[in-house]
């Protein structure tokens, strides 16, 4: 299958281009230098040059509390990115898949938060990746929305990196724990986007790794296999607090919990255990050093 991947470069987009390369699709992995979302003309341009079966649309403006103060910046790429990208898409007749987040739901619920329940996003962020899940609705007529959470990968900055690093360096760390949730790979995100591509089975899905844990609770088990898996010392005594001691601009979910719904009632092998992906992770992590506190 012919698959072209926006936001090639980041995070996501590095473990979705390697691991369909790996499953035997053609890929064209397009940057923000091959490909500026944002450009209406170059995203029709580029994709009907290309003429992908399928587009897997990883870019995205994620700075969430930047997003706070740059309202513009955030709706330009997530809405206005989104819609050129899903009207190229359907120009040619590809399938798009919308990399969406739990930030669409206002995360004040006590229950998981299945596909169906209604969206109330609290910040920009979130109400900038809603925009752009009603825009690929509106646009495409073969769709799948993937919405996600906590998402960390080799590539890039994430919480795992971040925490192994202060984990060596500080005495003591402070984590949040009245916000849960469920931390998912890259790469089992993108395990799940070959499955799902390669059918008819259109709309949303909540793909993160199953299972769930508080930000200390998923800090204590990133030091626990870090020392385990890769040998590392960690020195940091950690201390569990609440959001009202951490503050940020732009509000948290106290619950991102998504519920796999639709993976269940279209017959998907589910994703594994948050604490089997953290092993993989630093599994790979161990054969790739260079990597490590990139």
């Amino acid at each position: 299958m012919r698959v072209l991947v926006t936001g090639a470069g980041g995070q996501l987009g590095q473990d979705v281009v390697l691991q369909f390369r790996q499953a035997g699709h053609e890929v064209i992995a397009c940057d923000r230098n091959e490909l500026n979302i944002t450009d209406l003309e170059q995203c029709r341009k580029v994709i009907s040059a290309n003429r992908p079966e399928v587009i897997i649309h990883c870019a995205a403006y994620t700075a969430v509390d930047a997003a706070e103060s740059d309202v513009d910046g955030a709706y330009v790429v997530n809405a206005v990115g989104t819609r050129n990208v899903a009207l190229a898409a359907e120009a040619v007749g590809a399938k798009l898949i919308y990399i969406s987040t739990d930030y669409v739901f206002n995360g004040q619920g006590e229950q998981p938060y299945h596909e169906y329940d209604n969206t109330d996003p609290q910040g920009i962020y979130g109400k900038s990746k809603r925009a752009g899940e009603v825009l690929v609705q509106s646009l495409c007529s073969k769709w799948f929305i993937v919405r996600t959470s906590w998402v960390f990968g080799l590539y890039g900055n994430n919480f795992v990196k971040t925490m192994l690093r202060l984990g060596r360096e500080k005495p003591m760390l402070k984590v949040v724990h009245d916000q849960k949730g469920s931390p998912t790979y890259t790469a089992d995100i993108a395990h799940f986007l070959i499955a799902l591509v390669a059918t008819e089975k259109y709309g949303i899905y909540h793909a993160s790794n199953c299972g769930t844990c508080t930000w200390y609770e998923f800090t204590e088990a990133i030091m626990e296999e870090a020392q385990q898996i890769l040998g590392w010392p960690v020195q940091a005594k950690l201390e569990p607090c609440t959001t009202v001691e951490f503050p940020r601009p732009a509000p948290r979910p106290a619950n991102s919990v998504l519920e796999h719904l639709s993976i269940r009632t279209n017959g998907f092998e589910d994703l594994p255990h948050w604490r089997k992906g953290l092993r993989q992770f630093l599994l790979d992590m161990k054969h790739k050093p260079e990597l490590y506190l990139k």
